[in-house]
C-alpha cells in the first residue's frame, strides 16, 4: 500500500461519481470502510443508488466541480487535514462531434488545483494523490489505439480530446501527486465479464514504458480497476504516470 493510513481513517473525495467509472470506484471504495466524500450537482442521482442509511461512511455534497468553494468542502478530511485521495471522472455529454461543455475537464482541473492551493494557504496540510480519468487516443509518444479506430478518435472525438489533453497537462504541471487513467473506448458490461485487463504505462516526459493497445473496456471494469489499483492499493509504478487500461 502506498498510503500509510488504515482504511478506516482514509478519506477519498470523488468528483463525477453519479455514474460510470466514478460510481463503480466509489462503491468499491465504500465497501472497504474508507470515508468518502462525493460532490454532485444533483445529489439525488447518487443517493437514489447509494441509500444514505446503508453508507454511513459516505458524505454527499451538493455543488459544481468547477466551483472552488464547493470543491473545498470535499477536500478536507478533517479540520486542517486534506483528504488522502481524489478521484475525478467529470466529463460532458457527447452531442454529435462535440460536447455540451467543450472545457468541462480543463475547468474542473483548474478549479481542483486552485482549491487545494487555497486550502493550503489557509493552513491545511497534506498532498492527496489525484486520480484523473481521461481517454486513449491522445498519446504524444505514438499510436495507443487500434488503426481501425483512428478515424473516430481523431475526427469525431476531436473536441472532447482537446479538453482532456489540457486537463492532463494542467495536472502534470501542478506539482501534485497524480495518476492519469486512459481507458480505451468505454462500453456497457454485456459480454465482457471476467475479461483480463491489460495495462500500459507512459511517463508524460520520457515516453512509453509498457504498451497496451485495445478496442474497449466496460465502464464498470474500468471503475473496479481504478478502485483496486489506485485507491485501495497503489503500486509505485503508477505514481506520476499515465496509465492506459483495455481488454
Amino acid at each position: 500500500m502506498a498510503c500509510s493510513t488504515s482504511p478506516s481513517t482514509e478519506t477519498v473525495a470523488f468528483f463525477g461519481a453519479s455514474g460510470g467509472v466514478g460510481l463503480t470506484a466509489l462503491q468499491d471504495t465504500l465497501a472497504t470502510g474508507r470515508n468518502c466524500i462525493a460532490l454532485c450537482r444533483t445529489p439525488s442521482k447518487l443517493t437514489d443508488i447509494l441509500q444514505p442509511a446503508s453508507y454511513p461512511n459516505l458524505k454527499v455534497v451538493q455543488g459544481n466541480a468547477h466551483d472552488v468553494a464547493a470543491l473545498s468542502q470535499c477536500l478536507l478530511a478533517s479540520p486542517g487535514r486534506l483528504v488522502d485521495t481524489v478521484v475525478t471522472t467529470i466529463g460532458a455529454k457527447l452531442s454529435g462531434m462535440t460536447i455540451d461543455d467543450p472545457q468541462v475537464c480543463q475547468k474542473g482541473m483548474s478549479a481542483l488545483v486552485e482549491a487545494l492551493a487555497q486550502l493550503r494557504r489557509d493552513g491545511a496540510t497534506g498532498k492527496p494523490h489525484i486520480i484523473a480519468c481521461s481517454t486513449t487516443g491522445m498519446s504524444r509518444f505514438g499510436r495507443d489505439i487500434p488503426i481501425a479506430m483512428m478515424p473516430m478518435y481523431y475526427f469525431m472525438l476531436k473536441v472532447p480530446h482537446k479538453d482532456k489533453i489540457i486537463m492532463e497537462d494542467r495536472l502534470v504541471a501542478s506539482g501534485e501527486n497524480y495518476t492519469i487513467v486512459r481507458p480505451s473506448f468505454m462500453i456497457g458490461p454485456e459480454g465482457f465479464k471476467m475479461k483480463p485487463i491489460r495495462v500500459g504505462i507512459e511517463d508524460p516526459k520520457t515516453g512509453r514504458e509498457t504498451e497496451a493497445i485495445g478496442y474497449a473496456i466496460s465502464k464498470e471494469d474500468a471503475g473496479r480497476w481504478v478502485a483496486q489499483n489506485l485507491v485501495l492499493d497503489r503500486p509505485a509504478q503508477y505514481n506520476n504516470k499515465i496509465v492506459s487500461i483495455t481488454y
